[in-house]
């Protein structure tokens, strides 16, 4: 009797074509995100300045904690953040709401809302550096229609963030509110019908129907919004550079700043490292809530 002889594959040899195939995005991978963020840290610990290079141990991180600069950097990013994400996310939700309804010009409305989020940020930064002008700005032109005095909004410390929060929550609005439009769209008419024999209120069902179905999508905007809001520098660039007086500056300014004005590559090497711990801690929050709200019964 013979005996069947049975041949052993191995994964990977069975399924070769397959990792041919998603071996380009592995190698883009590597190539592009985990060998500079190796690097990244190599230079964390040197004192690297584009001509030489000396091993420096922990001396960057130690000295993050006397930097005055870079305290004020991260006040001004969690500042920043907060006020933007919460107005952003309420604004959207309202704007939302207000499109998802069978208005006139709806179409118009919507385009709208999503225009300035797809306008390069150059773009949207230098009309607003323009509204802002003290001298032929459109907002001091309102304010002295009502004859109030005039402002100098982007070089006044305590106005400044605020304008560069409006400037970021315009810019924003429309993508917020295509992820809510989309979250609306999804939830059955069926819930809102027997609501209304129910003889609940719009209120009410807003409170116990819309806002629980929309958890799952809330939860995203929070959590991209936060490592987005995180990242800010192009407007903070273009409006104030960081003034009037630090005012206004965040840890990628920092960055920026002590890597291509100062030339101080490790140093800047190691804020951008807090910055990456940061980013990760948020997208391992996600990771671990990101599903919030998946268990709603909506049958």
């Amino acid at each position: 009797m013979m005996k069947t002889e049975k041949r052993r594959y191995s994964p990977l040899n069975r399924d070769y074509i397959g990792y041919w195939m998603i071996a380009p995005f592995y190698l883009f991978l590597i190539v592009f995100v985990i060998f500079p963020i190796l690097i990244n840290i190599f230079f964390s610990f040197t004192n690297f300045n584009l001509r030489t290079v000396h091993f420096v141990g922990f001396q960057n991180y130690l000295r993050l904690f006397s930097d005055e600069t870079f305290m004020v950097s991260m006040q001004n990013t969690f500042v920043y953040t907060f006020f933007t994400l919460v107005f952003t996310m309420a604004l959207g939700l309202m704007a939302a709401l207000m499109v998802n309804k069978k208005l006139i010009g709806l179409k118009f409305f919507r385009t709208s809302f999503y225009m300035p989020y797809i306008t390069s940020m150059v773009a949207g930064a230098m009309i607003w550096l323009w509204m802002y002008d003290p001298s032929y700005g459109i907002f001091n032109q309102v304010l002295g229609f009502f004859g109030i005095q005039s402002r100098q909004w982007l070089y006044d410390a305590n106005l400044a963030m605020g304008c560069i929060i409006l400037m970021s929550i315009w810019k924003s609005l429309g993508y917020f509110m295509v992820i809510y439009l989309a979250g609306l769209q999804s939830i059955p008419a069926y819930l809102y019908e027997a609501a209304t024999v129910d003889g609940a209120s719009s209120f009410r069902q807003f409170c116990a129907i819309t806002l629980p179905m929309l958890r799952p999508v809330t939860f995203f905007l929070f959590v991209t919004g936060i490592v987005n809001n995180f990242k800010v520098f192009e407007q903070v660039m273009i409006l104030t550079n960081g003034g009037p007086m630090n005012a206004t500056t965040t840890i990628v300014h920092q960055i920026y700043n002590r890597g291509f004005i100062e030339f101080q590559m490790g140093y800047a090497a190691a804020l951008s490292i807090i910055l990456l711990l940061i980013v990760s801690g948020i997208t391992l929050f996600n990771f671990k809530y990101g599903n919030q709200g998946q268990d709603l019964d909506i049958g």
